[in-house]
């Protein structure tokens, strides 16, 4: 099996957390986004992993310490890493195709800006699994059309009449997914263009055309990293859901504290100080940070960050920041300082 990923984005919409770092790099509940959801797809797949392929965006932006942290995520799940660019922001079916000497065999293809809980099961009939999640406003959603038989006949793109309320979430299993490699190359041939991209929904309705049978997968959470108010949100679900599966450690045994209090579920990484500070629920914070009276819940911190003076709820802060003061709800950059 192997995993396609998808990552050249620049994550407009969480900036200005991600104008110093790779959304898929920003961690989460103690983890880069995309190492999580990486690892939780191979767990759940229950079989061996032999390829990971990252398609990223120039080297400029997706330099040596990121193709390094990717290489080390694929080694740690005894699989190689593969590492394709897409220098032009041209479609998620073109992205795929930067990636098409990895393109052969049973893979799953995983888009980075979300997190799943899940249980996959791969349907040995179908051609082809493309997991969904039901919402309640599904216009603004691409939305599968399933027949009687519970088959994916249609992709629909934010359907004005009703189609159906179970959203693409972005994961997708190919049997073969040459065979999607194929239909792509078709598209690209024709310039087969849809807002101004090449879509793999074109390539798998050209799948669909050919008799090649989809099924949906259902996850049970299905979690956003687009802006900051959802990665919170996000944030706080995943600590609670480690919490119980109890399967990582989540406070550091270095961290020190000082007539301080931790309300978990936390994540909190090595060497903070935590002085006359309570932190929690749902608060990851990253290592190297100090905390000096201080409360903190529902928030985000990444790293080497002093805060002072503060009681913060829903709050997203970067690397390297300095923080006094009383505002409640915020979203510092990294090497920002507010005194």
């Amino acid at each position: 099996m192997k995993i396609i990923v998808p990552m050249a984005g620049r994550g407009s919409r969480l900036r200005p957390h991600s104008l110093t770092v790779p959304k898929p790099l920003i961690p989460v509940a103690g983890k880069p986004i995309v190492h999580r959801l990486v690892s939780d797809i191979a767990k759940v797949l229950q079989q061996p992993i032999e390829e990971v392929a990252f398609v990223l965006g120039d080297a400029a932006w997706f330099g040596d310490d990121v193709v390094q942290s990717l290489t080390e995520l694929a080694s740690s799940l005894g699989a190689k890493a593969s590492i394709y660019r897409q220098d032009k922001p041209l479609g998620t079916g073109h992205a795929i195709m930067c990636a098409k000497q990895s393109l052969s065999g049973s893979a799953v293809i995983a888009y980075a800006d979300t997190l799943i809980r899940a249980e996959f099961d791969l349907d040995p009939d179908a051609d082809g699994v493309i997991w969904t999640k039901e919402v309640e406003n599904p216009q603004a959603y691409g939305v599968v059309k399933l027949n009687k038989n519970k088959e994916i006949i249609e992709l629909v793109e934010k359907p004005k009449d009703f189609v159906s309320n179970e959203a693409v979430i972005g994961i997708y299993y190919f049997k073969d997914i040459e065979i999607l490699k194929n239909k792509l190359q078709e598209v690209l041939d024709e310039n087969v263009m849809n807002g101004g991209e090449y879509q793999i929904n074109d390539g798998i309705k050209r799948m669909m055309t050919d008799g090649k049978v989809f099924k949906t997968g259902k996850v049970d959470e299905w979690m956003d990293c687009g802006n900051k108010e959802i990665t919170v949100e996000t944030n706080g679900k995943m600590l609670g859901f480690l919490a119980t599966d109890a399967e990582e450690i989540l406070v550091d045994a270095s961290v020190i504290l000082e007539n301080s209090e931790i309300i978990e579920p936390c994540f909190i990484g090595e060497n903070v100080v935590l002085k006359n500070t309570t932190v929690g629920p749902n608060v990851s914070i990253g290592r190297g940070c100090v905390f000096e009276n201080t409360t903190i819940k529902n928030s985000l911190i990444q790293t080497e960050t002093t805060i002072k003076n503060a009681n913060l709820d829903n709050a997203m802060i970067g690397n390297h920041v300095k923080y006094d003061g009383n505002f409640t709800s915020i979203s510092i950059g990294d090497y920002s300082v507010l005194e």
